[in-house]
């Protein structure tokens, strides 16, 4: 029986992400691969969570981290600013990439990203969790393959609350430190669900606004969106939103497709609505008889990559896969700042929203 490979693995910022997300993550992999390394500028929560995990070695440095421990593996929880130099610091040092969202603070840096990676590794991949709970792999494998008819209606609902004190932390709700608002750091998520259900989009019309938050970006952002098979979506981001309430909803020719949840949803929280012309009662229950119950998390995402890992193949939510959400972003920036619709291609090197999401030119 040929031994699993085993990776060693840095965290690079020790804050609420690494500690409720990818910790677990790690432990329920803990036999392909091992926490060595944690970096975290301020000095007093590096040691906190160094002890109290049992981390062997601690930095206040990326650098110092890469040159002492050579990780095979980098997970980057820090602010948003700070993604794009740590990843290419670490693929040109020999290390794959975990990136939590957004992946940068725009295409620009995504691009420098990429420009880092080498064939058959290291890559660097972005955590979108929702992709990877069983529920969300059913109703992909369903709607890709015609088993439910052409995908036609569609809404994607991110309806969030976050209060004043949630946007006082110095990088939040700023262009320079987060890229952007609501649309960046709170819908991509839902966002890069609907993506991997309808595929690739073709024209953007949008609107933003700040409109209770003191914050220099948006807090709440609409968006019509019409993709390349023909179906047309409906976008709500808000982070102004009391009742809070994460919601896809496709309606396809021979059903309707619904995930109601928050964080994360389990197989319950997908439903499955037969058109009437439907009634073939066996094929209605196929739609819903999954063999496993995995929760959408980073738990469930984190195989994938070790198993690119291991093959030295690109994993999942890496190079064009994971840009896609970023494309989405820009476009509904664009759109909404300018007034204009935007078509896919639209925003290249060239373009003012490809170096920043608000388009501010320096």
């Amino acid at each position: 029986m040929t031994q699993q490979q085993r990776f060693q693995a840095a965290i690079v910022g020790c804050g609420v992400v690494a500690e409720t997300s990818h910790l677990p993550a790690l432990r329920a992999s803990a036999d392909r691969v091992d926490l060595v390394a944690a970096v975290e500028s301020d000095p007093e929560r590096l040691a906190d969570f160094q002890s109290q995990y049992d981390i062997a070695s601690a930095y206040t440095s990326v650098a110092d981290m890469l040159s002492d421990c050579r990780p095979d593996l980098v997970i980057v929880c820090t602010p948003p600013a700070t993604h794009a130099d740590i990843a290419v610091q670490s693929l040109e040092a020999g290390a794959w990439v975990l990136l939590e969202k957004p992946p940068c603070l725009s295409l620009a840096e995504y691009a420098r990203i990429e420009a880092a990676e080498t064939g058959g590794g290291p890559y660097a991949g972005v955590v979108f969790q929702h992709r990877f709970g069983s529920g969300a792999r059913n109703a992909v494998d369903l709607i890709s393959s015609g088993a439910l008819g052409q995908p036609l209606v569609a809404v994607c609902t991110t309806a969030w609350y976050r209060d004043q004190t949630y946007f006082d932390v110095p990088w939040r709700g700023r262009w320079e430190t987060e890229g952007g608002g609501t649309t960046m750091g709170h819908g991509i998520h839902q966002m890069d669900l609907l993506l991997a259900m309808l595929g690739e989009w073709e024209e953007v019309r949008a609107m933003a606004g700040r409109l209770a938050r003191a914050v220099d970006t948006e807090d709440v952002s609409m968006a019509s969106v019409r993709f390349a098979g023909g179906a047309m979506a409906s976008i709500v981001n808000s982070t102004l939103s009391p009742r809070e309430e994460s919601y896809i909803r496709v309606d396809l020719t021979d059903a309707t497709v619904e995930l109601t949840h928050l964080y994360g949803y389990t197989n319950a929280d997908w439903r499955y609505t037969p058109a009437v012309h439907v009634r073939d009662a066996e094929r209605i229950a196929s739609w819903t008889d999954l063999p496993q119950d995995v929760t959408s998390s980073h738990t469930a995402q984190l195989p994938y990559f070790l198993d690119a890992m291991a093959k030295g193949e690109r994993p999942p939510l890496s190079g064009r896969q994971g840009r896609e959400a970023l494309e989405l972003v820009a476009a509904i920036y664009r759109s909404a700042f300018t007034g204009q619709p935007v078509r896919r291609g639209d925003i290249g090197p060239d373009d003012p929203y490809y170096h920043r999401m608000d388009g501010v030119t320096e």
